[in-house]
């Protein structure tokens, strides 16, 4: 309509419906229109839902040459359907905006936590901008026992800043709910973001940082310092840590047999590839506690930091050497003196291993578990025979790539280790189907059977498979399925 419509018969037209008829040739044409709302627009006498009131008025249409009259009627009961569906649609976006609470509004309180307590933390400060009620609920103490980021395009040292600031309101300075943080493969973690941790986080119990390789000793050394009850700690593909210990300031402060007191018993140094003897010997002489350390591809270790470890961490329970290249029968030696306290070892690919230091270590830690010697070339039957006799509660074995490890080995291990449940045999060139069967028939708790790239005939995985119900069996013969 153009501006210069009348705006006395303008003003009585209503918000919620109205037909609009126009008499023209004794045609009818049906109009709709939008305006203010009626509470603003009516005299003060009428009310919006009054009886049809008929209102004249003059009406210049562009589109029409001939005069014509308007009638415009607010309808106070029933408007048309399409009107009554417009009207329920404006009506709920209204209510929806002023407050009207919906379904999910109507749940209490502890089935919100239960939810948000599955939530990965980026999720759960999304659902904190949803509402107040979700705002105060999202932030309850319950919820930031542990932190978890993930994303190489994190802003990961901002990201911690800002929740602990956050975290920090009800108790200036200091976090005391946060026990867990895992960072791990977040590359933009440097070492503000971790001292930002540190000084904030008293009671952390659980870092996984694996992945940033921005990380630094300086920062591990202010969290173990900083951290008194810290127990786990992953810095695995950390390349620049070198060692774990207290700050020279902390440790000037302490007496040097409080000193060696670092509450850590898990560490995870994989591919740590800068870890030398020295930083294990630092490491065992802080982390007395140690019960499980992994050290996987750090290649310049010797027996040597072996020798340290044992002397200072006796309670280590799982241990792992893999692709230690200068590990030999000597380590295996030191390690043996952790008796029957060592559950796990992994000497996977150390080329220096024979059957001497199998022997060691069978001899010593009867209540062994876990033991894998995959590409140790040295190993032969004999090795296994020590292994079979001494260690009967073995569970889980892994000889691949042993190319002289053959049927009459794998015999002797069959009849004393009823107990294995993993076996991997992974190109073993001497194992045959006989050898097979034999375990078969005496290993009847078997899980895990790995036969890839072995001469392992279709009969004998056959019987493998009918005596061993539960067994999955990985080979490469395209016969057996």
């Amino acid at each position: 309509f153009d501006a210069t419509e009348n705006k006395e018969s303008h003003s009585y037209w209503s918000s919620d419906s109205m037909l609009l008829h126009t008499h023209r040739d004794s045609d009818l044409s049906m109009r709709t229109l939008s305006t203010p709302s009626p509470a603003l627009i009516l005299p003060p006498h009428l009310h919006p839902l009054s009886p049809l009131l008929p209102l004249s008025a003059p009406f210049n249409s562009s589109s029409s040459t001939s005069s014509s009259e308007t009638v415009a009627m607010v309808h106070a009961t029933s408007p048309p359907p399409f009107f009554s569906a417009t009207h329920s649609r404006r009506r709920a976006t209204r209510e929806h905006h002023q407050g009207a609470s919906v379904p999910i509004d109507l749940l209490p309180d502890q089935i919100f936590l239960d939810v948000f307590a599955r939530l990965p933390t980026n999720q759960l400060c999304r659902c904190a901008r949803v509402c107040r009620r979700w705002y105060n609920l999202a932030w309850d103490p319950r919820l930031w026992r542990s932190i978890r980021l993930t994303g190489d395009v994190l802003h990961v040292d901002r990201a911690l800043r800002v929740l602990t600031r956050r975290l920090c309101q009800d108790t200036p300075n200091v976090c005391l709910m946060l026990e867990t943080l895992v960072a791990s493969g977040c590359r933009r973690l440097t070492d503000r973001g971790l001292l930002t941790v540190a000084q904030c986080c008293p009671e952390l119990r659980r870092l996984e940082v694996a992945g940033c390789y921005n990380v630094s000793n300086d920062a591990v050394f202010e969290v173990v310092s900083r951290c008194p009850n810290l127990e786990h700690l992953d810095v695995s593909g950390c390349c620049k840590v070198t060692c774990i210990s207290l700050t020279r300031e902390v440790s000037l402060k302490l007496s040097p047999m409080h000193g060696q007191q670092i509450s850590i018993r898990y560490l995870d140094m994989t591919d740590c590839l800068a870890l030398e003897d020295e930083g294990l010997h630092t490491i065992a002489a802080h982390c007395t506690q140690l019960t499980h350390l992994y050290l996987r591809r750090c290649m310049r270790l010797t027996d040597e930091g072996l020798r340290y470890l044992v002397i200072y961490c006796p309670a280590v329970r799982e241990l792992s050497v893999s692709d230690c290249r200068y590990v030999s029968d000597f380590g295996l030696r030191e390690i043996a003196k952790l008796e029957g306290r060592l559950r796990y070892l992994s000497v996977a690919h150390c080329g220096k291993i024979t059957d001497v230091g199998v022997r060691y270590v069978a001899k010593y830690c009867s209540r062994l578990r876990y033991l894998n010697a995959r590409g140790c070339e040295g190993l032969t039957d004999h090795g296994l025979e020590y292994l079979a006799k001494s260690c009967p509660k073995l569970k889980s074995l892994d000889i691949g790539k042993c190319p002289l490890v053959s049927d009459a080995g794998l015999e002797l291990l069959a009849l004393n280790c009823f107990n294995l449940k993993r076996l991997s045999l992974k190109s073993c060139e001497s194992i045959t189907g006989r050898g097979l069967q034999v375990v078969a028939a005496n290993c009847f708790d078997l899980q895990l059977l790995n036969v890839q790239d072995c001469d392992a005939p279709l009969d004998a995985l056959r019987f493998v498979k009918r005596h061993c119900k539960r067994c999955v069996i990985e080979h490469t013969n395209p016969a057996f399925f």
